[in-house]
């Protein structure tokens, strides 16, 4: 049974065509992966879902009735409220109802109305049967589950960061129940355990879901379906996502064949025109056989992603220690972890790994002396030359292009030596010139990725630098970071990313370093 039936839908923006008569379904029980690469058009086929814009033709037509819950990381939210109650809004309809059925109960009181009364019984059945009574204990599971007792249950949304207000804005759509969930890259700025804790409940989720997300890992174990959106077109494919990606190199490869056959027969054809066209005895065939190709259906070639690559300039450091932290405390009022130590040697690469929360993000920052530290120190060698990839997605100005921000921290170099850059990382020149705001997530990333190109260092520090991004750039950017001669930290709840790349993972919730396999 469909409960969204999507038919003949075009979108695009200047000369860029995202899909163009495109169709497909989401079923009763449905998970549904969306994959694609960076641009391809993912969120804004979900924007297009939820009525946030308006497609160039085309009809979406959800099943009457339904509950939808969308995931949207940058979503106003009431900055004054604290975590928990924030949390409790999932449930105010209910809320509500018990606030009513109160005042009858008062009401029936002073008046002894039955009426009152019969009709504050029915709110009773009626929070019995939603487990009214329970809702406490599912919040404090979702809030144990995403890790969010580390951000603190009192803590005022306003003062929160970007990753910290995301996990509490999914943990509310995660308690709301709805019908059709949509996430749009949900496991952002969660934990491994946090990851696996949101597998399960998605895995035990009766409704319908439609997940983009770029950790395929993450994909595989909670989906059943997956619609790939890709060159103009999207194509759904049935069963897990390693499935479906077998099912498109199929596809791909069966295309290929397809397309090498007609232009084989294209260019026997042609030949046969040019040989024959002039001659009074075949020109009456070659004439027929320019008809023959002019009403013949072309058949495209696989298309080519645009593929980025990463190139991170080194400077040689003159010292032997790179990075040495003693008895660091750190956190916002109260340590969110046990007193730190550690140093790294030059040329050591490491991943921080083990600890839950905002422990990590936190960590790094005290390191480089963003946030103040509440006791040790951290000291890096007096050569160090560092290069930090944050992973909030937050600019001065987001009005300004690629293209601009690069010039404003750049100044001195060419326009065209910067698109050529930004060209590398996988930003054509049309987002080039796109204000930031309308970037997608993983091209704000490459054009992040990009400006750390253009800074010389010996010491990179990257969290969570593949949110966002596609596999193909995902590569780019671990192939690079192996060949950089220098020191890296790196946090990323993908394991798949940080295997080969790391020398150690440094367990900071254990103060103990794990030697990698």
């Amino acid at each position: 049974m469909a409960l969204l039936e999507v038919s003949g839908l075009s979108m695009a923006y200047a000369e860029k065509t995202l899909y163009e008569d495109a169709e497909f379904t989401l079923n009763l029980n449905e998970h549904m992966g969306i994959v694609g690469q960076n641009g391809a058009g993912k969120s804004t086929l979900i924007k297009i879902l939820t009525g946030q814009e308006l497609p160039l033709s085309g009809k979406i037509t959800w099943q009457k009735g339904l509950k939808i819950g969308y995931l949207d990381q940058y979503a106003e939210i009431p900055e004054e409220m604290q975590l928990v109650d924030f949390l409790h809004t999932a449930y105010q309809d209910l809320y509500d109802k018990q606030a009513r059925m109160n005042e009858l109960y008062a009401t029936y009181g002073n008046t002894f109305d039955d009426k009152l009364l019969e009709r504050a019984a029915r709110m009773q059945e009626e929070l019995d049967a939603a487990d009214f009574y329970e809702l406490d204990t599912q919040i404090e599971r979702v809030i144990t589950g995403l890790g969010l007792e580390a951000i603190g249950r009192d803590r005022v949304l306003a003062e929160m960061s970007g990753g910290q207000r995301a996990k509490v804005i999914l943990a509310k759509l995660l308690l709301e129940n709805d019908d059709v969930i949509i996430l749009d890259e949900p496991t952002n700025y969660l934990d491994v355990s946090h990851i696996e804790w949101l597998q399960d409940f998605l895995q035990s989720f009766e409704g319908a879901a439609m997940i983009i997300s770029h950790d395929f890992d993450f994909l595989d174990k909670v989906t059943n379906a997956i619609i790939d959106v890709a060159f103009g077109k999207i194509n759904k494919y049935r069963g897990s996502f390693q499935k479906a990606m077998r099912q498109k190199a199929e596809r791909t490869e069966q295309q290929l064949r397809s397309y090498e056959k007609q232009q084989a027969e294209i260019d026997k054809a042609q030949k046969f025109i040019a040989k024959n066209k002039a001659r009074a005895s075949t020109s009456k065939q070659a004439r027929s056989r320019e008809k023959m190709l002019a009403r013949m259906d072309k058949i495209d070639p696989p298309s080519e992603n645009l593929k980025a690559s990463f190139n991170f300039p080194y400077v040689e450091s003159q010292s032997a220690n790179a990075l040495t932290v003693t008895d660091l405390s750190v956190g916002y009022v109260t340590p969110v972890l046990e007193p730190v130590t550690f140093s790294i040697t030059t040329h050591q690469k490491i991943a921080f790994k083990g600890f839950n929360g905002a422990g990590k993000s936190t960590l790094i920052k005290s390191i480089l002396g963003v946030i103040p530290s509440l006791g040790g120190e951290a000291q890096f060698s007096p050569s160090a030359k560092i290069n930090y990839f944050d992973q909030d997605l937050e600019w001065d100005n987001d009005q300004k292009t690629p293209l601009q921000e690069m010039q404003d921290r750049f100044p001195t170099m060419e326009p065209k030596a910067l698109r050529t850059r930004l060209a590398a990382a996988g930003i054509n020149a049309e987002n080039a010139m796109k204000p930031m705001q309308q970037l997608s997530g993983g091209e704000q990333t490459k054009v992040k990725l990009a400006i750390m190109e253009m800074v010389p260092s010996n010491f990179m520090i990257l969290d969570e630098p593949t949110n966002h991004l596609d596999e193909q750039t995902k590569q780019a950017l671990k192939q690079a970071l192996r060949k950089f001669p220098g020191n890296l930290i790196v946090v990323s709840h993908e394991s798949s990313f940080t295997a080969g790349l790391v020398d150690k993972e440094l367990n900071v919730a254990a103060l103990s370093y794990k030697q990698e396999d």
